[in-house]
């Protein structure tokens, strides 16, 4: 027969997937002996085993709940349905991994008709002992019956009003009487049948409901949330009461030993008078603050306070804890590792450390990487957020809060900004290069359309700007000046909160936190960097954004894409200039003047780099994207040119492809426009000559991108070493460089042995092998991706975290191949998932040497690094721990 049930005498803390958080922390502060009311758990077991069968108690199960009841009669001198000394007891659930709130709890169980009136006289407290009927009529009728919370608050609402009570406090015996025979009756007409009067009853369906909660739509919801298994069941608390609402020296309350927001130090909670523990939590009554209970029961703060110290010293971590006074004496309900802010987290670990309470590997482990990037970007105040509904939502494309009028065009906001001095968010239904100056101005972006990956969503992170992209229900009509939202008409100059960390829309103004990065975090960070074996580096186009990454501790830059330098409105006229030109002599003044430009990004980049490595992606993206797209925009494109507009319509027809994400793109341009790719290494090591005359030494790596084959890398690899070398002589000075290229090429990957052979260095560019093993364009994915996700045709977006099987294996594969003919190879990943904490662990088992990522992504790249590698250590020091012994 499988043992199910366990004394709390019989657990300890680390039973936590048998006995669930809470049974294995009741179980260890009943062994701390600490004043915890006796019970016994019901593991987690139980109720996978009540799962399979059909929802059931099982026989086994039933009796050895009958025997545990009878063994916490004998102990603490009640029983069940006793006229003189009734057992009334709780029922809790508690999942291994804390899910605050998610299922359900029913407290004093063992009331009904009889043991009302015994309780009354054991206590000499009538009122009590009917309050606590009703709260138990109530409580069970809602949790085991599904009726409404609302039916019963209605009735106690109705007398209340009758009776001009501020409080439920007012209420009398004879209310309390009278509520309690109206709440019964409610039993009786939403259900036909009366509330089981048998205390062993209404025990069986408590702990039947408590199981049935595990896979309530709260619980999968948080579940699916926070990544916790489903099978993971819970386990059910069975605990004698103890009473908070047994008069002016009873009370309930949460505390925790360290406030949750901050992070400091001290006793945070609060806690009520004559009330039970959901009074707390509802917001019924307004809660005192902890410190004045230190005024009121000295003798019992001074007792709390001792045994919080006690428990997080026993736990080493922050405490969440609830706790009950009854008649005077203080009962402990329940320990637990506390939630808290991120900024409370890195601030509590590095204090820990501090404290010598914790080393720095568990700092680093306890920290979720994804909970750092809210440190980094301002949010919206909780309270405030709290108080406005969600409009609609998005993808969450690029992190952060931001409140704005909206406008549509990249004019009008500019517009509004620089000569209304407006905070301005821009609205489209996609974006391109078109748009920049509107972007750059704007507090956030948001587009019906599009991907994680698309142009608004990649600018917008490089900016550290908010974004949502691909919102559903999002109307925009540029004729009318007008956007619907979910039903909602909303014209330009309207005010619009854009949350881009979870995507989510909301009309009108929420104030937003301040972005802060403190010393903590900073520790934390410097300790990581310590832990890790991948670099981490920044995807950087700009001296504002490397600084950025530079302040967040990127390494380096890992990918400059140079295709980004040209967005500004004269760098965009001459590489329009360039591509409608119809040959070399026509591209000469353009790549002449954009030579000028580029040379001086370069310097600036190298200059702020001190000797960081820096990457730097020669030109890839389809030429399309720079061209006019409509008539409007052809005319006055052909007016800044000063050229014909028929012609220049001409031209861009010319150039228009089928698919220009697979099209002319890439290192064919080096191939048909060999001159732009001199143009730009002329830039690149025109730029680190200057600093050489200046005395500061670089090593340019230049990235060839969408590389297919050896065949294709060596030529344009030559060309490359050829403009180099003829420009050391030039000078008559050399520097050391390295040519590697961008894997995103299927056929590059399963060609890595060779592709090798001609490539100092490889680059995996994650977006465009996903989009290209799939068969998915990245743009669009946003119209199947959810649904996709939420069948559970994946298991989340390839885009967002790597695909293991698939694009994974491909990456591997071009690892294992490109060191079997490089054994020193630098490899590195400069795709969108370089900053994705879960890919990370993938690029850690593989042997990557390094990712980059947006510069906002650096600090959580940091620490999901380190994560990653004390992770993979882990087995290895314990198969020598075990070997040792």
């Amino acid at each position: 027969m499988m043992k199910y049930i366990y004394p709390f005498e019989e657990g300890n803390k680390d039973m936590r997937q048998l006995l669930g958080g809470k049974g294995a922390n009741l179980a260890q502060m009943t062994n701390l002996g600490l004043p915890v009311p006796s019970g016994f758990t019901i593991s987690t077991e139980a109720c996978n085993a009540f799962y399979e069968n059909h929802n059931q108690l099982s026989d086994d199960l039933l009796d050895q709940i009958h025997r545990a009841i009878a063994a916490l009669s004998a102990k603490v001198g009640k029983t069940f349905n006793s006229s003189t000394a009734p057992l009334l007891v709780s029922v809790r659930s508690g999942a291994a991994i804390s899910m605050p709130g998610m299922m359900d709890t029913i407290l004093n169980i063992g009331l009904n008709d009889q043991t009302v009136i015994a309780l009354a006289n054991l206590t000499a407290n009538e009122r009590f002992a009917y309050d606590s009927y009703r709260r138990l009529l109530a409580m069970f009728g809602n949790v085991v019956y599904g009726i409404s919370e609302a039916t019963f608050d209605g009735v106690i609402e109705k007398r209340k009003a009758d009776q001009g009570y501020q409080s439920d406090l007012d209420l009398t015996v004879n209310d309390l009487q009278e509520i309690v025979s109206e709440f019964k009756a409610i039993y009786q007409k939403e259900l036909n049948h009366e509330f089981p009067q048998d205390p062993t009853d209404q025990l069986m369906a408590a702990i039947n409901s408590v199981f049935e909660s595990w896979n309530n739509h709260r619980a999968q919801v948080y579940r699916r949330e926070n990544d916790i298994p489903s099978d993971l069941g819970t386990a059910v608390n069975v605990q004698m009461m103890v009473f908070g609402n047994a008069g002016e020296d009873s009370g309930t309350g949460v505390a925790f030993t360290r406030d949750p927001a901050t992070g400091k130090k001290q006793l945070f909670g609060e806690y009520l008078l004559n009330a039970q523990g959901e009074d707390v939590v509802a917001g019924i009554r307004t809660p005192q603050p902890i410190e004045t209970l230190r005024s009121s029961m000295p003798h019992l703060y001074d007792q709390f306070a001792t045994i919080a110290e006690k428990l997080e010293l026993h736990y080493r971590d922050m405490q969440d804890l609830e706790f009950t006074i009854e008649n005077g004496k203080l009962y402990m309900l329940q320990a637990r590792n506390g939630k808290r802010t991120p900024t409370a987290a890195v601030k509590i670990a590095v204090d820990l450390v501090s404290e010598k309470l914790i080393s720095k590997q568990e700092a680093i482990m306890r920290i979720k990487p994804e909970s750092v990037q809210a440190i980094l970007y301002p949010e919206f105040d909780e309270q405030a957020l709290a108080e406005n509904k969600i409009v609609a939502s998005g993808l969450p494309a690029s992190p952060g809060a931001a409140t704005g009028q909206i406008y549509f065009t990249a004019e009008s906001a500019k517009k509004a900004h620089d000569d209304q001095h407006r905070k301005v968010i821009l609205i489209r239904q996609d974006t391109s290069p078109e748009d920049i100056e509107g972007m750059v101005v704007s507090e956030a972006i948001v587009t019906s359309r599009g991907g994680m990956t698309s142009h608004a969503a990649v600018v917008a992170r490089g900016m550290g700007t908010p974004a949502t992209v691909g919102v559903n229900g999002l109307q925009v009509n540029y004729q009318t000046k007008t956007a619907t939202i979910s039903g909602n008409q909303l014209h330009e100059g309207d005010w619009l909160s854009v949350d881009g960390t979870h995507g989510n829309l909301y009309l009108g103004q929420i104030k937003t936190t301040d972005l802060t990065v403190n010393d903590d975090l900073a520790t934390l960070l410097d300790w990581a960097k310590d832990e890790a074996r991948l670099g981490v580096y920044a995807n950087a186009d700009t001296p504002k954004d490397f600084a950025q990454a530079l302040n967040f501790g990127a390494d380096g830059i890992g990918l400059a894409r140079t295709e980004h330098m040209f967005f500004k409105p004269e760098r965009l006229l001459e590489m329009r200039r360039l591509i409608i030109a119809e040959d070399a002599e026509g591209r000469k003044t353009p790549l002449k003047r954009l030579l000028e430009m580029q040379r001086g990004d370069f310097y600036e980049l190298y200059k702020l780099s001190k000797g960081r490595s820096v990457t730097i992606r020669l030109l890839d993206p389809p030429l399309h994207e720079f061209l006019p797209h409509d008539e409007k925009e052809i005319k006055a494109v052909a007016a800044q040119l000063e050229i014909d507009p028929d012609y220049l319509a001409q031209r861009v027809d010319a150039l228009k492809e089928l698919n220009p994400m697979l099209g002319h793109r890439g290192d064919r341009l080096a191939v048909t426009f060999p001159d732009i790719y001199q143009m730009q290494i002329q830039a690149i090591m025109g730029a680190a000559l200057q600093l050489l005359d200046e005395g500061i030494i670089i090593e340019p790596h230049i990235m060839i991108p969408l590389t297919d084959s050896k065949a294709e890398m060596s030529w344009v690899r030559d060309l490359v070493v050829n403009q180099i070398e003829d420009l050391f002589d030039a000078h008559n000075a050399k520097l050391e460089y390295t040519v590697g290229t961008m894997m995103e090429m299927p056929r590059a990957c399963l060609t890595a042995d060779k592709v090798a052979e001609v490539s100092d260095f490889f680059s995996f560019g994650t977006n465009d092998l996903t989009q290209l093993t799939f068969g998915y364009s990245r743009d669009d994915v946003g119209s199947f991706m959810p649904a996709y996700i939420k069948e559970g045709i994946l298991p989340a977006d390839p885009f967002q975290t790597v695909d293991v099987e698939g694009v994974g294996a491909l990456m591997k594969m071009a690892v294992d191949k490109g060191r079997f003919t490089k054994p020193q190879l630098p490899i590195g990943v400069c795709g969108e998932i370089g900053g994705d904490p879960k890919s990370i662990h993938f690029f850690e088992a593989i042997g990557v040497t390094y990712v980059s990522c947006s510069p906002f992504r650096v600090p959580v790249a940091r620490l999901a690094a380190a994560q990653a590698h004390l992770s993979a250590k882990r087995p290895i020091e314990q198969a020598a721990g075990m070997k040792a012994h």
